[in-house]
């Protein structure tokens, strides 16, 4: 039986049925989520869903037509093959001028429900490309490095998405480098505030002395040196978006006063005597765990939970080892732009660095060693001696990055003796992804396995 590949979401309510065909596919090598009712699709399948759907028509409750049609509104490009009955033939036909995949009436070969799904899975995968492609080409046209497919990430983008229209304050958690104003400059972006100004202030880097007058304003005269009236960071901000970011560095003094204007939505400026009232959105961020009393030092608790109305997480880069690759290539193609130069492609030296390099400095530091890589200044090799200038590949992007992510996938592979699982975890990949990366890129992990002595290379799958 030819093999195929692929995620299966497979309703029948016949237990034996199910078991035999869940089976079929298995040995032709899609992984199957078996389902005894139709009830039970709708909570795995979204618009995410990576694979393809397969419902007998007749059940109880739910059937599969009416499946199809709840699929079809959660995602209409999601392929749904029914199974019929010799009485169904005639509904099924209609369904498929309505957009059901493909039908395949009882009794069938195993072989002609394994080719639909083929067909179909391949269809899916096609789709989820062009989508995340699609998305990332629109981050990247912003320059906002956003991008990857981890699962916190892409959480992440449709978290933005949701809230970005929504009057809520937002507290940003994330290492050094992680891309905190990159997230809210995105809120503000994909939000109505857009057109309003987004304005930006580090808490940590401006003394005591200076913050307040920054940040609230002041009248001419209001204290010494203070020569005109000056509208604050915060008054400024009325209509877009306050970026407050290291917000745990703010002076103690200060906070109160911020959470007077939190909870008032108002100011009174150094020297007046005047409230203003503000239509302001604060969008906070922090390197630490304000909400651990050993983290959050000097910080107000109640200012905290008046910030904490919605708080979003960014990863930082060692937990999203798997969008190394793609960030990379992002990179890479800004810095050769920016600076007039070809496109270097990356050698062992720079794989092995992006591989096993724990990034501590996040999305930041590897964009800093993109620059670095561009300018034929890469990691040096364990010789010591500096990689040569590369020239440039005659590829487009989207396959510049598809040779770093393979080149990747074989480092992982040698270092592991072919060892399946180990690359996978090395990677931080799912395992059906790291299967389907094989097979675009034609790697064969046998090929890094040693040899026993029949000169056969070693086993090593999950």
């Amino acid at each position: 039986m030819t093999q195929g590949s692929g995620l299966v979401a497979l309703v029948d309510d016949d237990a034996d049925l199910l078991h035999a065909t869940t089976q079929l596919l298995e040995l032709a090598g899609f992984t199957v989520i078996a389902l005894d009712a139709a009830e039970a699709a709708l909570g795995v399948v979204d618009t995410d869903f990576d694979g393809v759907v397969v419902s007998d028509i007749r059940m109880p409750g739910m059937n599969g037509l009416q499946l199809f049609d709840r699929v079809k509104a959660v995602d209409p490009d999601l392929p749904v093959i029914l199974v019929t009955g010799h009485g169904d033939v005639d509904l099924a036909v209609a369904a498929l001028k309505d957009g059901v995949y493909d039908f395949i009436p009882k009794p069938y070969a195993g072989e002609r429900l394994v080719e639909a799904l083929k067909r179909a899975s391949e269809k899916r995968r096609l789709v989820m490309e062009n989508r995340r492609l699609r998305e990332a080409a629109a981050l990247a046209a912003d320059g906002m490095p956003l991008i990857g497919e981890a699962p916190a990430i892409r959480r992440l983008r449709e978290t933005l998405r949701q809230i970005a229209d929504m009057d809520v304050d937002v507290l940003v958690e994330g290492e050094t480098g992680t891309g905190k104003e990159v997230v809210a400059d995105l809120l503000h972006r994909w939000g109505r505030r857009r057109a309003k100004p987004f304005v930006a202030l580090n808490c940590g880097a401006l003394p005591e002395t200076v913050i307040e007058s920054e940040l609230f304003g002041h009248e001419a005269g209001a204290f010494t040196g203070a020569q005109r009236r000056r509208i604050g960071r915060i008054e400024h901000s009325s209509g877009g978006t306050l970026f407050l970011d290291e917000i745990e560095s703010m002076p103690p003094a200060l906070q109160v006063k911020l959470l007077r204007v939190l909870e008032t939505r108002s100011l009174t400026p150094l020297g007046s005597n005047e409230t203003r009232r503000l239509d302001l959105r604060v969008v906070a961020a922090t390197k630490v765990d304000l909400g651990r009393p050993d983290q959050r030092g000097d910080f107000r608790e109640d200012l905290y939970f008046r910030l904490n109305v919605v708080t979003l997480r960014i990863p930082p880069l060692r937990e999203r080892r798997g969008d190394i690759a793609m960030l990379f290539g992002h990179f890479l193609g800004k810095a050769a732009e920016r600076f007039g130069r070809p496109v270097a492609r990356a050698n062992a030296a720079v794989s092995h660095h992006l591989q096993s390099h724990d990034w501590p400095g996040n999305v930041r530091e590897l964009a800093h060693f993109a620059d670095r890589v561009a300018l034929g200044l890469g990691p040096e090799d364990e010789a010591g001696s500096s990689p040569a200038r590369l020239p440039k590949p005659a590829a487009a992007l989207p396959e510049r990055v598809g040779q770093y992510e393979a080149q990747l996938i074989r480092d992982a592979l040698r270092d592991h003796g072919g060892d399946v699982r180990g690359a996978i975890d090395a990677l931080g990949v799912p395992r059906k992804t790291f299967y389907d990366k094989l097979k675009r890129y034609g790697i064969a992990a046998s090929d890094f396995r040693p040899l026993d002595a029949s000169n056969r290379a070693i086993r090593k799958e999950p």
